[in-house]
């Protein structure tokens, strides 16, 4: 029996297919343009293959509340040509299978926490660190949604003493989206993050949000792991100064695990989302 899968993200959709053990049998990429286009592609890939069910993690946000009348919609996405795009009735339409849905960020987590840096755990928080930042949550095994879905990039933070850059977000200005992500260090310093050197100060106030948000993560959520992903976190400078201002931040208000095995990177490193739909998948039928 095959699977399908599709991590749906805002540069590329990647499509797989494999059988209950994860051995992909074929993979693409495809470029996210518009729905039209990318979704064509995306059919006629799985038009060659028979698959019994197919996860989908998707850009958002969207809406994951099986009440709404726009479930399975990529909602108010700044990708403008996919805004209010019912993704999901597009797949039931073309084929007559299960389709799991939820958003990229929690299908990684899930990949993270079944085959991953927390392989062992009953709850992790996924992060991802790039042009945006997201977040997936997994507590005792199951992805949490509620009325919608965790959008953890778009909290509120304290800003950084030295920091006077007024942040990137549209919504929210200086949110954590908007002054920690991928845009804001090319915004704040003038050139692109990966040609920052390693000592560059622009890290400390990176690690200084990062770490306040994930303070703030632990004290609402107390995940056993959190994982980190994304292209800002190969910067692995990042992860002793997180954990440094972290401890600092916290101030030992509550215990966590040993940092080191607390604020981690990604185990899958960019297979964590295909991994997660893939699983989704072969659960939505067995």
């Amino acid at each position: 029996m095959l699977y399908g899968a599709i991590e749906a993200g805002g540069t590329k959709f990647v499509c797989a297919v494999s059988d209950e053990n994860l051995d992909i049998k074929e993979r693409v990429s495809i470029p996210t343009t518009v729905p039209e286009e990318t979704m064509t592609a995306v059919f006629a890939f799985f038009d060659q293959h028979d698959v019994a069910s197919i996860g989908v993690g998707s850009f958002g946000p969207i809406d994951v509340n099986k009440k709404s009348e726009t479930y399975g919609y990529i909602t108010s996405t700044p990708k403008l040509a996919w805004a209010h795009y019912n993704f999901l009735g597009a797949l039931t339409e073309r084929y007559d299978v299960p389709v799991a849905w939820t958003t990229d960020v929690n299908a990684a987590a899930y990949g993270e926490l079944k085959k991953g840096a927390a392989v062992g755990k009953d709850s992790c928080l996924y992060i991802t660190v790039g042009t945006g930042i997201g977040g997936g949550v997994v507590i005792d095994g199951k992805i949490i949604n509620g009325y919608g879905h965790p959008e953890v990039g778009h909290i509120l933070v304290r800003k950084h003493p030295e920091d006077t850059y007024g942040g990137a977000c549209p919504y929210h200005g200086d949110c954590l989206e908007g002054v920690a992500a991928g845009p804001s260090l090319e915004q704040r310093h003038g050139i692109k993050g990966h040609e920052l050197g390693a000592k560059h100060k622009a890290w400390d106030i990176e690690a200084y949000y990062l770490a306040q948000a994930i303070m703030s993560y632990t004290l609402i959520l107390s995940p056993e792991m959190v994982v980190m992903g994304g292209g800002v976190m190969k910067q692995t400078q990042l992860f002793p100064l997180m954990r440094a201002s972290f401890e600092k931040q916290m101030n030992g208000y509550v215990a966590t695990p040993p940092l080191e095995d607390y604020i981690v990177p990604c185990g899958l490193g960019d297979n964590a989302g295909i991994t997660g739909c893939l699983l989704l998948a072969i659960e939505e039928v067995n």
